[in-house]
């Protein structure tokens, strides 16, 4: 503003602000009881695995999960603990795949695909369906929430997924990652349905169902009963329409040419 006289209009800055000195605090915040004598020997196990100690977070995370069902703060801590990483290392791999929740999960985690083709072929509508089914007309489940008290019995967590590799049996969902292919909204509110009252329907292809903590304790690289990891093993692994191709070729006598006694030459370098 210019006064009247025409000499700018001075105004009285901001006050500095007073000095303050920084002192480190104490962890108010001990890495959680949860994290037995057992979880410890087994992270043990997962990180001698692996020349390099922090090559072990991806499974470490996993062992996490089948503890808390969710990595939690303390579960960030106890990895940055075993592998002497800082927190914000661990956090930044944590957050990055979208195979570790942030929040605590259900006994099942029912994930569906929404990606181009199993969105075409109704992928959209099952996902729809599936969050009034489980939530409700006024009020849907959300993408990673959970319908009943996460890791009671009989509770779900639902989670639109990108592309979950099964273009050919679309849509498909999986529940705790087995695969349940060729679905309609009907048969997959069934399905969840099964899964509050208790029940395990069998996958289309893969292991026995189990729960979430189960398969995130597979996935750390733990199988304790040896007869279930036999019938996983022995579980379906390929459907007929994944196998078309090979069929047909067998049928018409197709075959790949033979690699060639020596490689060809390469091209020579262009010259930097």
């Amino acid at each position: 503003m210019t006064l009247p006289e025409g000499t700018p209009e001075k105004l009285p800055g901001p006050a500095a602000p007073a000095e303050r000195t920084w002192e480190a605090q104490p962890d108010q915040h001990p890495v959680s009881p949860t994290f037995d004598e057992l979880t410890r020997q087994r992270a043990k196990e997962v990180i001698a695995r692996y020349p390099v100690a922090r090559s072990a977070l991806l499974p470490l995370l996993h062992l996490v999960q089948s503890v808390e069902g969710y990595v939690s703060q303390d579960g960030i801590r106890f990895c940055a603990e075993q592998l002497e990483l800082t927190t914000a290392e661990v956090s930044a791999v944590a957050t990055f795949y979208t195979m570790y929740k942030r929040t605590p999960c259900g006994e099942h985690l029912v994930s569906v695909c929404t990606n181009t083709l199993c969105a075409a072929l109704g992928g959209d509508a099952i996902y729809r369906s599936l969050t009034e089914a489980l939530g409700g007309p006024d009020r849907p489940l959300g993408h990673e929430e959970t319908a009943g008290e996460p890791g009671t019995p009989g509770s779900v967590t639902l989670e639109h997924a990108e592309c979950l590799a099964a273009c050919d049996l679309g849509p498909v969902l999986q529940v705790n990652y087995e695969y349940y292919d060729n679905q309609t909204p009907e048969s997959a509110v069934a399905l969840v349905e099964a899964l509050r009252r208790g029940e395990r329907p069998p996958p289309t292809r893969g292991a026995p169902l189990t729960d979430l903590r189960t398969v995130e304790l597979e996935l750390a690289g733990f199988t304790d009963d040896v007869t279930v990891a036999a019938a996983a093993v022995a579980g379906p692994s390929a459907a007929v329409e994944s196998l078309r191709g090979t069929a047909l070729a067998a049928e018409r006598g197709w075959a790949a040419p033979a690699l060639p006694d020596e490689p060809p030459a390469l091209p020579p370098l262009p010259e930097k």
